[in-house]
């Protein structure tokens, strides 16, 4: 496909991998960045992108995105979830292995790769399968499906609850460079839960998913990364407790990462109201206490990155009893807009809190992208802080319109979203 020449002038472009913060005219050639500030010599631009008001940075990376193919085309599909998450800026995506069937086959992932790359959107990534089929007995080729395009590998949120598995599974990844990605949960404590265990799980009579049954496996996987030396990313915190213990796991020198979901980071459990099912979530809104030390686990680096968890359910499955509707909302265009709304809020430098969507998921994932470093790839996204916008079901590209921030107001609207040079979504 022949790039064009693009100048998005007037705009204040912030790479926070490259510490640049400045008004200034960005250029792009060969679907590549080709200057910042100055124009390159001889420049002619096809195209000239205005972005007075607007910020111009790396296109947003979203290191959990359930794409839904194949197997669950029914709730969204491969179109559907990547014309959402170029409309949020969303550039680069790691979805998770939880298909039907689960991606533990090279043949599998190199399909959803070529599905991907046929629509010429946004970068799929996906995370293969830690164990065949997902059922925590046999670990899978994680060679052969590193060959195929996994760039780590991961239960999802499927129990892995054989330990000897798991420091297999480690011992293994450890060896060949692997990188390996758990949701800390203990299946035991967890069976059967649909609620954080506090006072609103008592009072709506909902079965609880204690705290401790994520601290306890965050305790198990980082004594046996410490164990393997087995590089571990620690998906989805919602606990309190967790965060401090991987605030001590980091500083003793241990190599782990973790990330939190974006509902998380705004929302407590005393916002289900009563048996609101748009917030059945995984992982289950906790206290307001765990709320707050997330928040600050995200400012102080505790916690490396924010992703949106996008996990498009139908209307069907949501119209139930709370504890029988399928958990899980839609989040790829409200990565962007729930960040700045985190930043706002805490005072966060907008540089650092678009940080925590661009470059840091881009080094958990060790993809080379996340910057708008003179002769990368341009992948851009150009958004303007100050214009606000209602979520309603009209305004989402998603299948899946479930959201428990329906009818919310935020602000943070992506103008265009650039990939590989081209202009995959002006809005």
């Amino acid at each position: 496909m022949a790039t064009m020449n693009i100048e998005i002038s007037n705009g204040r472009v912030i790479d926070p991998g490259n510490a640049v913060d400045r008004k200034a005219s960005l250029y792009v050639a060969d679907g590549k960045v080709a200057a910042i500030g100055a124009a390159p010599k001889g420049w002619k631009a096809d195209r000239v992108i205005d972005a007075a008001g607007c910020i111009v940075c790396p296109g947003l990376i979203d290191a959990a995105a359930r794409l839904r193919e194949p197997g669950f085309e029914y709730k969204a599909t491969l179109e559907s979830e990547m014309e959402a998450a170029v409309a949020g800026g969303v550039t680069s995506l790691a979805c998770p292995p939880d298909t039907e069937p689960p991606l533990d086959e090279p043949g599998l992932v190199e399909m959803l790769k070529h599905r991907a790359r046929s629509l010429n959107l946004a970068h799929v990534y996906p995370v293969g399968a830690l164990t065949v089929g997902l059922r925590g007995e046999a670990i899978t080729e994680m060679g052969e499906l590193t060959e195929a395009g996994c760039v780590a590998f991961s239960q999802a949120d499927a129990p892995l609850a054989d330990n000897l598995v798991l420091l297999h599974a480690l011992q293994y990844a450890a060896t060949f460079g692997h990188r390996v990605w758990l949701r800390p949960l203990d299946a035991h404590l967890a069976r059967g839960g649909v609620a954080h265990d506090g006072e609103v799980a008592t009072r709506l009579g909902l079965a609880a998913i204690p705290s401790c049954a994520e601290t306890i496996a965050v305790d198990t996987i980082c004594s046996l990364a410490r164990v393997t030396g087995a590089r571990v990313h620690l998906a989805r915190l919602s606990a309190h407790e967790s965060v401090q213990r991987v605030r001590e796991a980091k500083r003793s020198g241990l190599d782990v990462t973790c990330d939190v979901a974006a509902s998380n980071v705004h929302l407590c459990d005393t916002d289900i109201g009563w048996f609101d099912a748009q917030l059945h979530l995984i992982p289950p809104l906790r206290g307001g206490r765990d709320r707050e030390a997330l928040r600050a686990g995200l400012a102080d680096g505790t916690i490396d990155l924010i992703c949106s968890n996008h996990t498009p359910v139908d209307d069907d499955a949501k119209q139930l009893p709370f504890a029988e509707s399928e958990p899980g909302a839609t989040g790829l265009e409200l990565l962007l807009p729930l960040t700045l709304k985190w930043a706002r809020e805490e005072k966060i430098d907008l540089s650092v809190a678009l940080s925590r969507i661009t470059v840091e998921p881009a080094r958990v994932l060790g993809i080379d992208a996340g910057r708008l470093t003179i002769g990368a790839i341009a992948d851009v996204c150009v958004f303007d802080p100050e214009a606000w916008w209602t979520v309603d079901r009209r305004a989402l590209k998603s299948q899946g319109k479930n959201t428990p921030f329906l009818g919310m107001e935020v602000a943070g609207k992506v103008r265009f979203t650039l990939v590989a040079g081209q202009v995959v979504y002006a809005g």
